[in-house]
């Protein structure tokens, strides 16, 4: 088993298969960043499907049993399904997943569903369509996310989590809505707290909403009480409906990391592997694949990249100052990685 210096094996692996996206939410691609004329990575520099697959069936050899598609918005990429289908064929592929902001979900579920993907998660940070529009950067309303989730439900694409981040004098009054909508359905809400990702969001700590103050907002309408993980690396920490009506989530990255048990890798667009969320730089992969490395020799960089891991940025964050001041130096923007 293919393990780090914390001894936190490879389980789980993020694939974005674009940089590019429809919304500009503030909190990952703010429109005043990227405009019209911010310049996308060209095509050559993307990776291919077959590039990808190649890449994938590499890391499910070293212990991946997980993948998910995300971007950018992965609906945005050409023939996705086919894709799909390529990873879903990989022996040991065991969940195949796509998050997704759910502006074109409605017209991609059922091909998605019928090339193989197994479930969605779908963004969705307000019920109230200005402060949705507020968020998303183009004015957008929720009621064409709404469809794309109805649609996922009907092609079989479940269970589907909802992930909602939470800002701070932006909605987190409407946040307890958002989970009343969704109650008494098969749907998790998942409510994130506002991370310090990349360096273009102006993160401010005085925005972050505690999960716990999230929780104890919820639980005074809706009386709520936790429940177990699922399974190692989870990252989300699960509470029930006192009245067994479903289930939420909180992710709490500022206020309670769970670095410890991280299992996840990320391939970014342009084929560079990220062992952080909040890392500074990658390992490139597709320029010694291009260049006419082996299999074995890809398998080598991944090992060596993995077996040195010490990544345990939110931790440190966490344990370095009180005020938990976001640290100096670049960190890759979150768009190129995936969420």
């Amino acid at each position: 088993m293919l393990q780090d210096q914390f001894r936190r094996p490879l389980r789980d692996l993020r694939i974005s298969v674009t940089d590019r996206c429809n919304f500009r939410c503030r909190y990952c691609m703010p429109a005043e960043v990227f405009g019209e004329r911010y310049e996308f990575l060209p095509r050559d520099q993307i990776l291919s499907f077959e590039e990808i697959v190649r890449l994938a069936r590499i890391f499910v050899r070293l212990g991946v049993t997980k993948i998910r598609l995300t971007g950018g918005e992965p609906l945005l990429r050409a023939d996705l399904p086919k894709l799909v289908a390529m990873l879903a064929a990989i022996t040991g592929v065991e969940d195949l997943s796509l998050t997704t902001n759910g502006y074109l979900l409605a017209q991609m579920a059922r091909p998605l569903k019928e090339a193989g993907l197994k479930r969605v998660t779908v963004s969705l940070d307000s019920l109230d369509d200005h402060v949705f529009g507020e968020m998303n950067g183009r004015g957008f309303g929720a009621e064409r996310v709404l469809q794309g989730i109805r649609a996922a439900e009907e092609a079989g694409l479940g269970p589907i989590k909802i992930n909602t981040v939470v800002v701070r004098g932006l909605n987190d009054h409407t946040a307890v809505e958002t989970a009343r909508r969704f109650k008494g359905t098969d749907k998790v809400v998942r409510f994130i707290e506002y991370m310090d990702v990349g360096t273009v969001n102006g993160w401010k700590l005085e925005q972050v909403v505690p999960s716990r103050e999230m929780a104890e907002r919820i639980n005074a309408e809706m009386p709520i009480e936790p429940a177990g993980k699922n399974y190692r690396g989870e990252v989300a920490d699960r509470y029930r409906y006192a009245d067994g009506s479903g289930e939420i989530g909180f992710i709490s990255s500022v206020s309670e990391p769970f670095c410890s048990d991280c299992t996840r890798a990320r391939l970014s667009t342009d084929g560079k592997l990220y062992t952080c969320l909040f890392a500074g730089d990658g390992r490139d992969l597709r320029g010694p694949m291009r260049a006419g490395d082996t299999d074995a020799e890809l398998e080598a960089i991944i090992t060596r990249v993995w077996g040195a891991r010490t990544d345990r940025y939110s931790e440190e964050r966490t344990a370095e100052t009180a005020a938990l001041r976001q640290r100096p130096g670049s960190k890759v923007e979150m768009y190129r990685i995936g969420g």
